[in-house]
């Protein structure tokens, strides 16, 4: 099961500086992907909790790309109908070959409705618009003199039962985003008889969790996978293998833009994780 991490590309704390030590930080410490998220037009409901500086995910990934060598790169998510279909193929396919096949394509609806009149897209039809647009790219995909033969990873985010359909029908893994361990056990098995439904295989399991590491452990029902003392974040991660996970993104942020002042919590938060890990996660130079 591959372990990645959720880079903070926006807020106060946020500055190519910063975000090269993101990048080492989690290269270096062993993780497998480094993913980004992604907003364009920040309109008053993304900055509440996304504020600018906001650091676009193809243009970042694209100098992260330069500044790393083996981590997997990825979107944690792009909203897909922010951008013309072939416009975001193009980039994919471009970032891909590039950076020597290492990119992860996490897509997504959306949910900031001042940002989608801002770019003119209409919000209630964004379902109806991933779809066409996730169709459109493989479409261009397909075209491997134009786009290259590197195939491209579609993860599917979404925790409704529309996100669990379109996974199954659109995409090569689910990509569900900051849940507990009972209702992702519970949502895997729906997923199951999505795809019986439709005669089609399960797709793979990647969720993203929360990194929020504590030292008493966290009790209740409403306890999110990835809270609490590292044996419970750790024993989340055996549960998820347990589980068939393909792949599992850290979450560290927790919602306060001032968090990316501080980046250090989480980087030290992360390293406190690949010690635990069994087998511990192979740590590489950090330069």
């Amino acid at each position: 099961m591959k372990i990645g991490v959720n880079v903070l590309n926006f807020g106060p704390g946020s500055d190519p500086g910063v975000l090269r030590s993101w990048a080492r930080t989690v290269e270096g410490l062993g993780f497998d992907l480094l993913m980004v998220s992604d907003h364009i037009a920040i309109t008053p409901d993304v900055a509440e909790r996304y504020p600018a500086p906001f650091y676009e995910p193809f243009t970042t990934l694209s100098w992260l790309a330069g500044l790393t060598t083996r981590v997997r790169l990825g979107t944690t998510v792009l909203i897909a109908p922010y951008r013309h279909p072939l416009l975001t193929a193009r980039m994919a396919a471009n970032l891909q070959e590039l950076s020597g096949g290492r990119l992860v394509l996490g897509v997504g609806v959306g949910w900031a409705r001042q940002e989608f009149a801002a770019l003119g897209v209409p919000f209630e039809r964004r379902g109806q618009l991933t779809d066409e647009h996730l169709r459109d790219m493989r479409a261009a995909w397909a075209d491997t003199a134009s786009y290259g033969d590197r195939r491209i990873p579609v993860w599917v985010g979404g925790n409704s039962d529309a996100g669990l359909r379109r996974a199954v029908r659109l995409g090569d893994a689910w990509h569900p985003l900051r849940c507990t361990m009972p209702w992702l056990r519970e949502a895997a098995v729906r997923l199951k008889a999505f795809a019986d439904e439709q005669r089609l295989p399960v797709p793979a399991l990647a969720p993203r969790i929360a990194l929020r590491l504590t030292e008493a452990p966290v009790g209740g029902s409403g306890r999110l996978a990835g809270e609490g003392t590292i044996d419970q974040i750790v024993d989340d991660l055996d549960q998820l293998r347990l589980l068939g996970a393909e792949a599992v993104v850290l979450d560290p942020y927790d919602g306060d833009p001032r968090e990316t002042c501080h980046p250090q919590a989480a980087w030290q938060a992360l390293d406190t994780v690949a010690a635990h890990l069994h087998p511990p996660l192979t740590r590489t130079e950090q330069s």
